[in-house]
C-alpha cells in the first residue's frame, strides 16, 4: 500500500464532491441555495421610478399613487403587487425565486433572509435571462419599459450567453475527469506502478484545466452582470450580488485537482526511480 498516494485520492474525492455541488446547487428549493452564481434583488423595483406616461394600465397608475403615499414608511410591497418576486438566484442548471422574510428592508432589528418559493426546471446549458423571466411574471398590461428596466442589463446578459453554455460543458468535463481520477486512484494506492500514476496525473490535469477554465468563465460572468446591474439598476431599484460561496467551491475544486496532479507526478517519478534500480556488478545503484 502506497500511503503517499492517499493524498491525491483524498484531493480527488473532495474535488469531485465540490464540483458536483457546483452543478446541482439550487436544483430544488432548500438545496444549497446559498451557493448561487449571482442573486438579483428586485424588491425595490418600481418603487423609485414607474413610468405611466405611455402606459394605459390603470393598475400601474394606481400603484404609483400608492407608492407616493407609502414611500416614507417603506411599507408598500411593490414587488408582490407587480406579481414578481423579491429576488432571483441564478444557478448552473436553473434559477430560483422567492421573497425576503420577514421584510425586504433591513434595519437595526431586522436582517432579511431568503425564502425560496420556486425553482425552474433543470436545463442543460442553462442561461439565466432575468429580463425575460421578470417580463413573464409581470401583471398583464405592464412591461419592463414601464419600470424603466435598463437595456444595459439585457445587453450584458446577452453578451455572456455563449460563455455560460461553454462553462456548463467544461464543468461536465471537469466532473467526469475528476470522477475517473478518483476511481483510478484506488488501485494506484494499493498496487502503485508508473502507468497508473501517469494516467491519474493526466486525468487530474484534464480535470484541473476544465474546472479552472470554467471557474474563470463564471468569475467573468459574475463580474460583468453584477457590475452592469449595480451600475445601471440603482436608479430603478434593482441590485445584484456575486455568489461568493459558489466561487469558493469551484476554485477550491480546481486547486485540489492541481494538488492531485502534482502528487501523481511525484508518484510517477518515484515509481520510475524504483524500476530503474538494479544490481550492477554486485552493487545496487540507480540509473
Amino acid at each position: 500500500m502506497r500511503l503517499t498516494a492517499v493524498f491525491p485520492l483524498l484531493c480527488s474525492l473532495v474535488a469531485f464532491i465540490l464540483s458536483l455541488l457546483c452543478i446541482f446547487a439550487g436544483s430544488k428549493t432548500g438545496y444549497i441555495q446559498h451557493a448561487d452564481i449571482l442573486t438579483l434583488n428586485t424588491s425595490m423595483l418600481g418603487r423609485l421610478t414607474i413610468d405611466t406616461s405611455e402606459s394605459s394600465s390603470s393598475f400601474l397608475k394606481s400603484l404609483k399613487n400608492d407608492i407616493k403615499g407609502e414611500v416614507n414608511d417603506l411599507i408598500g410591497d411593490v414587488a408582490r403587487k407587480l406579481n414578481i418576486h423579491d429576488f432571483y438566484s441564478a444557478h448552473l442548471l436553473d434559477y430560483c425565486e422567492g421573497y425576503f422574510t420577514p421584510t425586504a428592508m433591513a434595519n437595526a432589528t431586522v436582517d432579511p433572509e431568503k425564502n425560496v418559493t420556486r425553482c425552474s426546471n433543470h436545463t442543460a446549458m442553462f442561461h439565466f435571462d432575468p429580463s425575460s423571466v421578470i417580463q413573464k411574471e409581470l401583471k398583464p398590461g405592464i412591461s419592463l419599459t414601464d419600470l424603466r428596466w435598463p437595456s444595459a442589463i439585457k445587453d450584458a446578459v446577452r453578451a455572456v450567453e455563449i460563455a455560460s453554455k461553454v462553462m456548463f460543458v467544461l464543468y461536465c468535463v471537469g466532473v467526469a475527469a475528476t470522477g475517473l481520477a478518483l476511481v483510478g486512484a484506488f488501485p494506484a494506492v494499493f498496487s502503485g506502478g508508473r502507468m497508473a500514476a501517469l494516467a491519474n496525473n493526466l486525468l487530474s490535469l484534464l480535470a484541473m484545466l476544465a474546472l479552472g477554465i470554467a471557474s474563470a468563465i463564471v468569475s467573468v460572468i459574475m463580474s460583468k452582470i453584477v457590475n452592469e446591474v449595480n451600475k445601471h439598476g440603482t436608479d430603478v431599484g434593482i441590485s445584484a450580488t456575486k455568489g461568493t460561496t459558489f466561487l469558493g467551491m469551484t476554485w477550491a475544486a480546481t486547486g485540489l485537482m492541481f494538488a492531485a496532479a502534482i502528487a501523481w507526478l511525484y508518484e510517477f517519478v518515484a515509481a520510475r526511480r524504483q524500476q530503474t534500480t538494479y544490481v550492477f556488478e554486485g552493487k545496487p545503484g540507480r540509473y
